[in-house]
Parts: structure tokens; sequence; C-alpha cells
């Protein structure tokens, strides 16, 4: 192909028998063509052999790509500018196809003097700006890329001239590998790293469940119906299930909001709110499932509707009855096991005895009125209100503690004392326990005591003393006496595809049902992914360490 000059090119084309035809192209698009042979024949076919269709290789499209280039913008002698190229309309757009498509061939790396690829290409600049996003943190926004590359600095480091647009940071977003959807919710994780809590589940929690691992039941992972029972440690040793509570609450105008929807459909008025609720509390096993007789007569599920208009709010006094009412069942038709509950660390389940031993608020000397308050309540348990709507209380004595051999310690001076029904004050109470409590503080300022310091006032001793600190909440005397989360969300999922519906009646039915429509196979998955978290938790990950693992070994 030769530039002849006046917008004319001569074009070379194969024949069939291996001759030449020379082509003249025009601005105009007229063209006329000549054979080699003296002839003025016009060729009626193109040769079309391998060797002259065959791709060229990566240099030769290279090089052609160069003189494309040069016939786009040609230079000026002095190489310091461009001349107009003047190819005319048709023939320029065709060499600047040709032009696009050998960049492509060619994995053209870098940027032309007229940015044939995009400036995100350039690694360097996407792993800085990659850097900077994450210097932001979570929330994000294309506008962050457009002023991040308005910084002189920023433009200087990469040779750039200026900013870009927001349309275009938008899909650099899309190249650097972010899409904006809802965020994805993982492990509940809220307060789990704390000092406190890491304590309890290091120290106390997975040593306990290391001592039943082995009498619990076990599922195949990539199996949940078949049954795996590693050896025990006794032959004889009995079965144990472990039975976990909790709560979740439903709400009437919880459904999908992601659906496939026509054209055609209008916008409909939405209820405004949650609507009405009704909370759940359940006890689940991956043995058996929820709690329930065999024949499902009798079963240890409340449904409860909180407020004030009606049935209040759940108090541990709920708790204790709902447990109570699960050891019945246990009793009575799982006798041949060992059953164990397992609580979530809320207040409700924590609370002692309104007349527990506690130092806190105690006063240091003899009190004839001091004593913990405790609410009045009715027949049935339910606070009494006062003519404030709140809670009557009343004094009540606390219980007596206990020497270090186990015989009572009576917190109240006797009959016959001369302050007999008095309070014996902090004072004295450690006297008998063999303390010097001669100028010791009550309590350290704010009850923030030195580290490491045992006896520094009276509040801490007594707080560090067995019989204060190993008091039994409620819910613990009460059951001695006689993987949850997962499937809450798996309820929630078959709740969301009943139809909306204001009626209490149809709430009611649709939680029954969705809890009913869990499979016990699913049941077991999620048992063993709580076992892969407990195990996890014992070779020391945290939290999030131990959802990467769970999720990157879930084969194992």
């Amino acid at each position: 192909m030769t530039n002849l000059g006046a917008g004319q090119w001569d074009l070379d084309m194969h024949m069939e028998d291996g001759s030449m035809s020379d082509a003249t192209v025009s601005e105009d698009g007229d063209s006329t063509a000549e054979s080699d042979d003296g002839g003025d024949n016009r060729p009626s076919k193109w040769d079309y052999r391998w060797e002259l269709r065959c791709p060229p290789n990566a240099e030769a499209a290279r090089m052609a790509l160069a003189d494309i280039q040069g016939l786009l913008w040609p230079q000026r002698a002095d190489k310091k500018a461009y001349l107009p190229a003047n190819l005319g309309i048709v023939l320029e757009a065709h060499l600047r196809a040709m032009k696009d498509f050998l960049i492509a061939f060619t994995d053209f790396e870098g940027r032309s003097n007229h940015h044939a690829l995009s400036w995100i290409e350039d690694e360097e600049l996407a792993a800085d700006i990659k850097l900077y996003l994450q210097s932001l943190g979570k929330y994000i926004c294309a506008m962050d890329i457009v002023k991040y590359l308005e910084d002189p600095i920023v433009q200087k480091q990469h040779s750039l001239n200026r900013t870009i647009s927001l349309s275009t940071a938008q899909q650099w977003l899309h190249k650097l590998g972010y899409r904006w959807k809802k965020e994805k919710q993982g492990q509940y994780s809220d307060g789990h790293e704390h000092d406190d809590v890491v304590h309890y589940h290091q120290n106390i929690f997975l040593p306990e469940w290391s001592g039943i691992e082995l009498s619990l039941q076990n599922w195949k992972f990539d199996d949940p119906n078949q049954e795996y029972s590693p050896p025990t440690t006794s032959p004889s040793s009995r079965h144990v299930v472990v039975w976990f509570h909790d709560e979740s609450t439903f709400y009437a105008n919880d459904h999908h909001k992601v659906r496939w929807e026509h054209i055609s459909e209008d916008a409909l008025p939405q209820p405004k709110g949650e609507g009405a609720s009704i909370m759940v509390s359940h006890f689940i096993s991956p043995d058996y499932g929820f709690l329930h007789s065999p024949d499902g007569k009798e079963s240890a599920c409340v449904l409860f509707r909180a407020g004030k208009s009606h049935n209040g709010y759940y108090s541990s006094n709920d708790i204790l009855k709902q447990a109570a009412q699960a050891m019945d069942i246990l009793v009575k038709y799982f006798p041949e096991e060992d059953h164990i509950f397992v609580f979530d660390n809320a207040t409700t389940h924590l609370k002692r005895a309104d007349d527990a031993l506690s130092a806190c608020h105690m006063p240091k000397n003899p009190s004839k009125s001091w004593g913990p308050e405790a609410m009045v309540r009715d027949d049935n348990g339910k606070p009494i209100m006062g003519p404030d709507n709140k809670p009557l209380k009343m004094k009540i004595p606390m219980a007596p503690g206990h020497f270090p051999d186990g015989t009572s310690q009576p917190l109240y001076f006797p009959v016959g004392h001369p302050q007999a029904g008095w309070f014996k004050g902090m004072s004295q109470i450690l006297q008998e326990h063999g303390y010097d409590v001669k100028g010791l503080l009550t309590e350290c300022k704010g009850f923030k005591c030195p580290e490491g310091w045992r006896d520094c006032c009276c509040h801490r001793i007594l707080f560090n003393e067995p019989d204060f600190k190993n008091v039994e909440s409620l819910l613990e005397a009460t059951c001695q006496a006689q993987g949850v989360q997962m499937c809450w969300g798996y309820a929630k999922r078959i709740y969301h595809l009943n139809p909306p519906s204001s009626k209490e009646a149809d709430l009611e039915r649709n939680v029954v049902t969705a809890l009913a429509a869990i499979p016990l196979t699913t049941m077991h998955w999620f048992a063993m992914q709580s076992h892969r978290f407990i195990d996890a938790y014992k070779h020391g990950l945290n939290g999030a360490q131990a959802a990467w693992a769970v999720r990157k070994y879930h084969g194992h």
C-alpha cells in the first residue's frame, strides 16, 4: 500500500495465479485495477490461500500498528508536532478500526499519545486507587476516586493532567471489583472479642464442652443423614443431648422485598413500620429438632406478644417457667439420656435471686434498714404497679453466706444481740472470716481497684470470696433442681414466602408453619457448623479468623 498523493492510495492485491494486481483508490471511493500481465482485466476473485490468510505474529502486528499510527498521525520533519492526515473520511475510519483491532490483538500495554487504553489499565495506578479506597473504610463512593485524582501529587506521580468524570469513576469501581449491592451478613461479632467474653469461652465454656464432646451424637459433613459416633470414654456412658435455647422475633410486614415484577405493575401503598410482632422462644437440638413430645402434643415453645398492651415483656420468670416446662417433657419422654441446656448470656438468663449474696452497695458498718430490694408481685408472678406506674418494691433480708468449711454465716445480728435484726456490715462479716479491716476503705473510687490487688477495699475482698463469687443464677438453680441462629434464619426464609398480612392470627400460623418446615438434616448440618466454630475457638482463633477457617476448609 503506497501513498500516491492527492488523496490517492495504491493497493497491491494477490491474484489466484500468484500475479499481482494494482488498484488505485481515490478519496471519493473510485478505484481502478490493472494486472501485472499487461491486461486490463479486473480480478473476479481474491486469493484465499492459507499462507496469505494466516494471522501475523505479535511482532508483525506491532510493526503494522506502528505503520498505521504513522499514517493517522504523520509527524513533521522536526518531530515536534503532527501534520493533518488528509486521508478522507472512509479511509480514516477503516484505518482507525484496524488500529483498534491491532491494539487488542497485541495486548498493547501503556498509553499512546491519544489514550488508546483506559488509565485504569495501568496496574500501578489501579493499585494506588485500591489502597486509597481501603483507607477510607467500608463506605466509599465514585466521587472519592474523582477527588483522589484531583491531587496534583497523584497526577504528577502517574503522569496525568486532569481528573476523571463521575461516570468514569463509577465504571472504574466495577473494573476494580466493587459492586453496588446489599452488604452480606456474616457471623454476629458484637462483644465477641471483649476480654471477659474471651476469658469465659476459653476457660469455662470450651473446657466444659470438651468434657461432653465424646458423648454427643455427630453426623458426617458430606452426608448429614448418616450418623457418626466417635469412641466414648466408657462403653457404658450415657448419650448426651445438648439443647440450645434462643429467642427470635417475627414481624407481620417482614417479607420478600426482591421479586420478579412485571413492567406493567404499578407501585402500591406499603404499610408503615414493621407491623405486629410475635416473639418465639424455643429449645432446639440437632438430635431431635425443636423440643416437644414424640406425638407433638406437648411443646416447650413459647409464643409471646411483647408490649404493654399485650403480654408485657419477656422476663426472667418467664424463662424459668419455660425451662421447667422443658424439663418436664424431657423427664417424661426422654429419661434414658442426659440433657444439657445452653443459654446465652442475656441479662434475663443471668438474673439471680432477689436475696442472693452481693457485695454491691453493702455498708461497711451495721445498718438497721439496709437490705436488697425486690419487686412486689401478684399470684401470677407479674409486678404490681404503683400510683406512679412504676413497679412496687420492698426491702427483704439477704441470704446467709458460708464460711470456708461450708457452715452458714448469718449476715444479720441474732436475737438477743443489742442490735438484733440489724445488718452486720462488711467490717463484721470480714472479721468473722479472719480479716483485719482496720483502716480499710469501703470501696476504691469508682470500684477501679489497682490491677492485681485483692484486699484493697472491703468490696473487693467480699467480691472474691467463694460464696459471693459463685452465686448461681435462678436459671442454673432451676435446671439443677430438675446452633440456633442459623435455624432462625432458615425459618425466617420460609416465613418470608408467605403473603403479607397484618392479622395476628395469620402471623402466628405462619410462624408455627415456618418452624415446622425446618428439616432435621438441616439442623444436623447447622450443628456441625457450630462444632467447627467451637473447634476453631479451641485453637485460639478469634471470631473473624474462625469464620474464615470454617469457610476455607468446609470440605474437611
